[in-house]
């Protein structure tokens, strides 16, 4: 008899004594989590049965109605100069909502971050920065101690009180809509938690493809059973608003420290002694519908569907290994174990049970690697078994039919009941295809659970034997690029539905016009005639988060023109407006610029820059013809001539503001001309754009550019030319037109001005 047949029969027999306890242990767990689902079942069919119909879904409209109560929005930092002024200006264009002030906590000895800050402090009047006295990393929860410190001293400076405090992280993306719904809630809530929904890179990144997963589940079961039988919420650190009363009496109870700098995990903490204070926490996963369209699967045609839109705070979670490990290690250490001697088993019974259930991951994380290490092996020696027969067969693992069979199936039933509404919860947020990548993403999880937890142990042992406090041990963040961003934005096309503004198949004719000719969706359904540009405007500047504005160049203040120069404006297609009283410069785009564009335009003006959204036809009319009057030589007689009607009260204002108006909603840029008339495609107008608007600062000419850049022939520049001032005529012309002037009006107002005007000086 060989080693390894003498040896087998006590493997096997660990190996069975090894199942059946892990049996035991996940069998204790599976109907842990079962009892969690039947409460959020129960819970779910209660509410579509008699909530829903004694008080239906909080809408848009409600959520915008209360006046806006003053906000705080605190974000602690420590090494974020790489996303922090995006995240800012993200947030800031975002919003929709104008009573809030963001106080972003830095560190002395990380000067790279406070200057980040500092520029979007610059280009934004509502942005704070509160430098903490001690060199970092302290801890997460002292940054933000000293954040609360530093707004309670913006209150007195500026006489004001904050009646909601929010918290968020350097890399949040959150929703337009987020600081209207705290509005709404509070002060009859106390706490608010918002769900947080992870942002997928890549389907097969399975490390934040895993946080995604948990996240699904549990800002969707967990926290909502917590909340029903513990009546507490924790708070998840991002997406979580407060009222006033709530911030002032814990502070008070804390020697005036709002939060636990023994923990690492502040918000967790922070939530818990907020039941203890009887505080109403609330979970919110609120759901607006829109209307948007779809191809149906069986038919290929198009229709208007409900689409559910969370209002969640999305962010991107570690994508490495290493990453994830070192993150969730702080949670673990936070919540389960410093948690645990901070806090104890206090609170009843369902408290205590949902504290158990945060603590029994020290012990499910690692036995949950131990199963997955157990089943190839089982699985393995099965196969042999089978791939050779003749060979001796040792007895079986679980004989059929003993109690640990049963054992064993209804651990396999468990797995499969988990696996499943996981991938539930999954595809209610991500769609089906992430749905079923959680399955394997579950054995993934596992083994990083089994890792953090580890180092978690490890760390807290070690803080145990030397008592020094554990710095912020922070992760790397990272920020969504503008594309990736636009992908999480409402899309143009759903906006003019929810308005509308066109139907669901003149959208489908734009969108298959536009994979013909690659132009931009908006410009599309202007040639065919389905939207006007103010129209346009409005569903832009809802889509972008700017204010739209009208530009008369003849109306523009010189001293805003000559701010900006002439050689930038026309590189980055901007207009200037006015110099605000804040001293930033007011300018006009067609289109949010990239941050790189908009510092380069404000170190050219020399000030920040505060962005309104202007019609494409307004702002080629400003460009074209606003810096003209720069030059003295430069006399607009077919704008004055109107001008003399409106003073000498032969037109009315609004009769003047209208002509005009009209007029440059005529103005077509060149390029679209040489575009609309098949001269050029978009793709090589496009490229001629920026070789012009990098070439020598765009001096000359576009139209003479792309004839010497053999684009178009001379011949053809003419013809585009004759077209372009055919389709804008002058603005006596446009008056007559609309008949608030006669040809008989505008020959009188032309002679009285030459008879007015001085005599030429002869020698």
């Amino acid at each position: 008899m060989t080693t390894f047949e003498l040896i087998m029969p006590y493997a096997l027999l660990g190996l069975q004594l090894l199942l059946i306890g892990l049996g035991v242990i996940f069998l204790l767990s599976g109907f842990d989590e079962l009892f969690i689902d039947i409460v959020y079942m129960l819970r779910q069919a209660y509410r579509y049965l008699i909530i829903r119909r004694k008080h239906p879904r909080l809408t848009e409209e409600q959520l915008l109605a209360p006046p806006e109560k003053p906000v705080a929005i605190m974000i602690p930092c420590w090494d974020e100069s790489a996303v922090i002024r995006r995240m800012l200006d993200n947030t800031i264009r975002t919003l929709n909502y104008s009573n809030y002030q963001i106080f972003v906590g830095t560190y002395p000895n990380d000067p790279k971050t406070q200057r980040e800050v500092d520029l979007a402090r610059e280009a934004y009047g509502n942005v704070n920065r509160i430098v903490c006295p001690k060199d970092g990393p302290t801890n997460k929860a002292d940054c933000l101690n000293w954040v609360y410190a530093g707004i309670k001293h913006y209150e007195k400076e500026h006489g004001t009180t904050f009646e909601i405090f929010v918290m968020n992280d350097s890399e949040d993306l959150v929703h337009p809509l987020y600081l209207k719904l705290f509005n709404y809630l509070i002060p009859r809530k106390d706490m608010i938690q918002l769900p947080v929904f992870p942002l997928i890179p890549k389907w097969w990144r399975f490390t934040p493809g895993h946080y995604a997963d948990e996240f699904a589940e549990n800002h969707a079961r967990d926290m909502l059973v917590r909340e029903i039988l513990s009546k507490s919420v924790p708070s998840a650190g991002v997406g979580s608003g407060y009222s006033r009363r709530a911030l002032e009496m814990l502070a008070e109870a804390n020697n005036n420290q709002l939060f636990n700098i023994d923990s690492l995990t502040e918000d967790y903490d922070f939530g818990l002694r907020m039941h203890k204070f009887g505080l109403r926490q609330v979970f919110v996963r609120q759901v607006l519908h829109r209307r948007v369209s779809r191809k149906s699967r069986f038919t290929g045609k198009p229709r208007a569907v409900t689409k559910p839109e969370f209002i969640v705070i999305r962010e991107y979670f570690p994508r490495t290994f290493r990453a994830a490990v070192r993150q969730k290690s702080r949670w673990i250490m936070g919540i389960a174990l410093q948690g645990w001697a901070s806090l104890g088993w206090q609170g009843g019974f369902w408290t205590r049970y949902m504290l158990y259930r945060d603590r029994k991951a020290l012990l499910t994380n690692q036995i949950s690697m131990l199963a997955n290490c157990i089943v190839p092996v089982v699985a393995a020696l099965w196969l042999y078994q089978l791939l050779f027969p003749d060979a001796y067969h040792y007895p079986p693992i679980v004989e059929a039919g003993t109690w640990p069979w049963y054992l064993l199936l209804a651990n396999i039933f468990f797995f499969f009941w988990r696996a499943g509404m996981r991938m539930l919860y999954v595809w209610r947020v991500y769609g089906f295809w992430q749905g079923l990548l959680s399955v394997p993403r579950l054995i993934w999880g596992n083994t990083i659970n089994f890792v953090a937890t580890m180092r978690a142990l490890r760390l807290y042992a070690r803080f145990l034997a030397t008592g020094k406090t554990i710095a912020w041990d922070k992760t790397d963040h990272v920020y969504p690029s503008e594309a990736e961003l636009v992908s999480y934005r409402r899309r143009l096309g759903d906006l003019l539905l929810d308005r509308r503004f066109v139907t669901v198949a003149q959208l489908d004719a734009a969108l298959a016009r536009q994979k013909e000719t690659g132009q931009p969706l908006g410009q599309v359904l202007l040639d065919m005639g389905l939207t006007s540009q103010h129209e346009l405007v409005q569903v832009l500047g809802q889509q972008f988060r700017l204010e739209p504005r009208e530009i008369d160049p003849y109306l523009v203040p010189l001293d805003a023109i000559a701010a900006l120069p002439r050689e930038v404006a026309v590189a980055n297609g901007v207009f200037p407006l006015e110099i605000l009283p804040s001293g930033s410069l007011a300018v006009a785009v067609e289109s949010p610029p990239s941050p790189q564009a908009l510092m380069d335009m404000e170190k050219a003006a020399g000030r920040s820059i505060e962005l309104f959204l202007a019609a494409k036809s307004d702002l080629a009319f400003a460009i074209r013809r606003g810096f003209e009057r720069l030059d003295e030589s430069t006399t607009p007689e077919e704008h004055s001539v109107g001008k003399f009607l409106k003073d000498r009260q032969m037109v009315t204002e609004e009769q003047f503001e209208d002509a005009a108006r009209k007029r440059r909603a005529c103005y077509t840029r060149l390029g679209d001309i040489l575009v609309r008339g098949q001269v050029l495609d978009y793709a090589r107008l496009q490229e001629a754009e920026a070789r012009f608007r990098s070439r020598a600062q765009s001096t000359g000419r576009f139209g003479d550019f792309l004839v010497g850049q053999g684009y178009i022939t001379t011949d053809q520049l003419a013809q585009a030319l004759r077209e372009q001032e055919t389709s804008c005529p002058p603005l006596r012309e446009v008056l007559c037109q609309l008949g608030y002037a006669t040809p008989d009006m505008l020959a009188d107002a032309a002679r009285e001005m030459d008879a007015a005007s001085p005599a030429p000086v002869t020698k």
